[in-house]
């Protein structure tokens, strides 16, 4: 893989893939790597719960090359810092100058990515920041995205959405205290189609489970 200039965090949400039609509508650098945190012990993807295949049959139709950095179960930030800082010091990464991320208006997350990166060199780029949630989320449904949650705080949101798509019932369903984007955490999704892609990536809704005080609802590869 060649050394990357510009480089995209990547959940595999709705967030991120916004984030990469924004960069490609850009003038700047072309995005060279997709870079998503994986649970070694599950082949999921950290935190959205989505199955390792389908993140990469993600990365194929975007035609970016994706950096997997594995972390175990149960990680601790101080693990997960140390990981991540090994992936930014080594190639493709090594060279890389920006990463961008999806992030809205979470100030805190913001500062954080700044500081961690201006150690190693590398600035953070944030191109959807303070985007107003509600119209960004119709944005998202009018460009012919697609997508599922896949992850629920039954906290914050009833565990019935989960497996749901991110269509315009769901916006008109959350209640008035949810973000429509899950900005603080309600929810995550998985984009299978829209412009970014090359194809749709083909899933099933499985199971929807219980774990770890969330809701996620289990992606089937179509060919499972």
């Amino acid at each position: 893989m060649s050394p990357v200039e510009l480089a995209l965090s990547w959940s595999g949400g709705k967030d991120s893939a916004l984030a990469l039609r924004a960069l490609r509508a850009a003038s700047g650098p072309a995005v060279g790597a997709l870079i998503t945190t994986v649970t070694g012990d599950y082949e999921r993807v950290s935190m959205h719960g989505v199955r390792r295949e389908l993140l990469v049959a993600q990365a194929l139709a975007a035609g970016v090359p994706l950096v997997e950095i594995e972390i175990p179960a149960g990680c601790s930030n101080e693990e997960y810092e140390r990981r991540m800082g090994h992936a930014l010091a080594h190639s493709p990464l090594r060279e890389t100058q920006a990463i961008a991320f999806g992030d809205l208006f979470l100030s805190d997350i913001r500062a954080y990515r700044e500081e961690r990166l201006s150690r190693v060199g590398k600035t953070a780029m944030f191109p959807l920041w303070e985007r107003d949630t509600r119209l960004l989320a119709e944005e998202f449904i009018e460009a012919g995205f697609q997508a599922f949650l896949v992850c629920v705080d039954p906290a914050q949101l009833d565990r019935s959405f989960a497996g749901r798509p991110f269509d315009r019932q769901l916006l008109e369903d959350l209640p008035p205290e949810v973000d429509p984007c899950g900005e603080n955490g309600e929810f995550h999704t998985f984009v299978h189609r829209g412009p970014i892609f090359s194809h749709p990536i083909s899933c099933t809704r499985g199971e929807v489970v219980e774990r770890g005080g969330f809701v996620f609802c289990d992606l089937l590869p179509a060919d499972a």
